[in-house]
């Protein structure tokens, strides 16, 4: 049975399909997590998520090469801060004129969590396709984003009580990965594999803490959360490109999907006590269905921007 290359076809899959399936065994036989309470299968598949995220934290800070320089860093540089800055922006005005609660059911971590995270293989693979070598390399700076660093940095400057133990605890494991990986490139051969093998493994605990309640409540806001998300920080990164002049300003674009493990982003914050459960949840929801949507948009726009820059090349010629 092919259920990897299966499980891969689908937009997002290694985080959301565990996560689902999590979801559904809680949902209809919620006993099975019960029954094995305080047991290594209660912290596999319900209470384990968040040590292993901290080894997924690990593992991809290991992966950051800091030796790259060049136009790689510079545009891996800008691409980061487009589509970082653009999130935090976005979701703080929300924070600040709507509340915690947010606009339309979309609170302001969701926003965040999802407009400043970005799937690296969306990424990689249309630098791929539409630029070159430094376009790709690029993705070793933009994996920066990939966390919930970020994140917390922008609800402690919206006024959420975010502890300074709390903020040092999620950068210490992604930094002792960067220090190790980078001293030692034979540690970071050995951990790159969990970068990617981790993922299934702390996305089905966080789905067997959500009920299909949980996805009911995503609904529109989380087509919306996607769109907007699409929309807003791939245009941020298009004009920025464009405006720096860069070969390909398509490519700017390119950042504005969102990565499975995003997803993970409100249960750490909520085990850290910096947000509700209630929030948590309703926000894992909106963002996995965003992650889908994003991940079917962002090839789009891309697409339409690159032949719409080209056509408007060949005219000017």
């Amino acid at each position: 049975m092919k259920i990897m290359e299966t499980v891969k076809k689908i937009p997002g899959g290694l985080m959301i399909v565990p996560l689902l399936l999590g979801c559904l065994v809680n949902t209809f036989f919620p006993q099975v997590f019960a029954y094995f309470d305080g047991t290594f299968t209660y912290s596999l598949w319900k209470g384990g998520s968040m040590s292993l995220l901290a080894a997924f934290l690990f593992c991809n800070g290991t992966t950051i090469n800091f030796k790259e320089a060049g136009v790689t860093v510079y545009k891996g540089v800008v691409l980061t801060a487009a589509k970082v800055l653009s999130g935090m922006i976005c979701g703080l005005l929300v924070g600040m004129i709507f509340g915690e609660n947010g606009i339309f059911g979309i609170a302001p971590i969701a926003i965040i969590a999802c407009f400043s995270n970005s799937n690296g293989g969306i990424y990689a693979a249309l630098a791929g396709e539409y630029g070159d070598g430094t376009d790709v390399g690029a993705v070793s700076i933009l994996a920066l984003n990939d966390r919930p660093f970020f994140t917390m940095l922008a609800l402690g400057a919206a006024g959420y009580s975010v502890p300074v133990n709390t903020l040092a605890g999620c950068v210490v494991p992604i930094l002792a990965g960067v220090i190790l990986g980078n001293l030692d490139p034979e540690i970071r051969k050995f951990c790159e594999p969990g970068a990617t093998m981790l993922i299934p493994f702390f996305a089905l605990p966080l789905g067997a803490n959500l009920t299909l309640s949980s996805f009911a409540k995503a609904g529109i806001p989380g087509i919306m959360l996607g769109v907007c998300g699409t929309l807003i920080t791939g245009m941020t990164g298009f004009l920025v490109y464009k405006l720096l002049k860069m070969k390909v300003p398509a490519l700017g674009a390119a950042v504005s999907s969102t990565a499975g493990n995003a997803a993970a982003t409100p249960a750490a914050l909520a085990a850290a006590g910096v947000i509700s459960t209630q929030i948590s949840d309703t926000a894992t929801a909106q963002i996995s269905a965003a992650i889908i949507v994003t991940a079917i948009l962002c090839p789009m726009l891309v697409t339409f921007l690159y032949g719409r820059t080209n056509r408007q090349k060949e005219a000017a010629v």
